[in-house]
């Protein structure tokens, strides 16, 4: 068992990111972290990770043992978990990965529900600006926006969504007329500096069933790489902006915000929950993902 325990040690420190943040999640001093990991790297003859007090960089062999170490906990989890009833109480740890602005409004009230629920599951929600890859920091759960990446990966889809053109009444009513795309080219933009997208470019599709689409460069004096900020720019008449569906739905509905060009509408950008082939089997994951699919209904009204 002792490499088992070196196992999970590593995958806590090297998911904590420094030694200070393993000594902290690990309930232990600096020094004796510190000394575990000394002997651990004595043990299998390499070193595993360059480090200070405040970051840590592992080594190749650092992430291949990390790697292939976090696939035999997961083995040897499941592996446990199948060994009782279905009915028995979930327990273990599950990671989770969305954005900052979805995952603060939709994806943290859920996971407070689904805590109190099963009270023996430990819990870690991670936000952050681009989606992680599930292979990159061993997430169990990544929720992330448009198409799955590839095939490697099963995805569910979490919520219908798309990017509506809209503007506040107030900049409207001064503003040159937007009755073609062309037009925007007119028009104050608010840009999204999100992802690694060419985010000034714009795209939409055609809502007469041609499926006919249509990219349109666009710009604007104001741009922010937070979408919240956008938003609220545009609530005060600064210009036009192209943002999801979940995002602007109850403005829209309030008026403060005007759906704009009829004819088109931006392009899908669903949110999905990938998980890896591997955790199929996963009771804690498999009941977190049905939860959270079911959950997510009518939180966000349906796509007009």
């Amino acid at each position: 068992m002792a490499s088992i325990d070196d196992l999970a040690f590593f995958q806590r420190i090297a998911q904590a990111g420094s030694l200070t943040g393993a000594a902290r999640e690990l309930g232990l001093s600096l020094s004796a972290v510190s000394k575990r990991l000394q002997q651990l790297e004595s043990r299998l003859g390499v070193s595993l990770a360059a480090r200070t007090t405040r970051r840590l960089a592992l080594t190749a062999e650092g992430e291949r043992y990390l790697r292939r170490g976090s696939m035999i906990l997961d083995d040897l989890g499941e592996l446990e978990s199948s060994l009782h009833d279905q009915g028995a109480m979930l327990s273990g740890r599950l990671r989770i990965n969305a954005t900052f602005g979805f995952g603060r409004r939709h994806v943290a009230p859920l996971i407070s529900r689904f805590a109190m629920l099963h009270p023996q599951l430990e819990l870690l929600l991670e936000l952050t600006s681009f989606p992680v890859g599930l292979d990159e920091q061993g997430f169990d759960i990544n929720i992330r926006v448009g198409e799955p990446p590839d095939s490697r990966w099963i995805a569910r889809r979490l919520l219908a969504n798309r990017r509506i053109l809209c503007a506040a009444p107030d900049y409207l009513a001064n503003a040159p007329k937007l009755e073609r795309l062309e037009d925007l080219g007119r028009h104050r933009c608010l840009i999204v500096r999100e992802n690694d997208t060419d985010y000034s470019l714009w795209r939409f599709e055609a809502t007469d069933g041609t499926c006919g689409q249509r990219a349109i460069r666009v710009q604007g004096r104001l741009s922010s790489n937070d979408a919240e900020a956008m938003t609220r720019m545009a609530l005060d008449g600064h210009g036009v902006l192209l943002r999801s569906w979940w995002d602007v739905h109850e403005h829209l509905a309030s008026g403060e915000l005007v759906a704009l060009l009829p004819s088109w509408q931006g392009i899908r950008a669903d949110f999905h929950l990938l998980y890896s082939e591997r955790a199929r089997d996963s009771a804690r994951i498999r009941q977190f993902v049905d939860f959270m699919v079911t959950e997510m209904t009518g939180r966000v009204p349906a796509l007009p």
